[in-house]
């Protein structure tokens, strides 16, 4: 069943990179360079491969403030 947009959104705001340098950070928080080089090389297959490509989309277009009430820290 594909996920609407409120179970995306919240998805994108708790999940965490899974392996690397940046393992355990959430994605929204992953340094922009990092990310623009991802889009460059190619996402990894699967989910996330498709959630980072959404979180390039939200960093070059400067929206990761919408995330700050989401995080699991607040």
């Amino acid at each position: 069943m594909p996920e609407s947009d409120p179970e995306l959104f919240l998805k994108l705001a708790r999940y965490t990179m899974p392996f690397g340098k940046y393992k355990g950070r959430l994605l929204i928080d992953l340094p922009e360079p990092y990310v623009i080089w991802f889009s460059q090389k190619g996402f990894p297959a699967g989910e996330l491969g498709r959630l980072l490509g959404i979180v390039y989309e939200i960093k070059v277009n400067g929206l990761e403030h919408l995330f700050d009430k989401f995080r699991p820290d607040r």
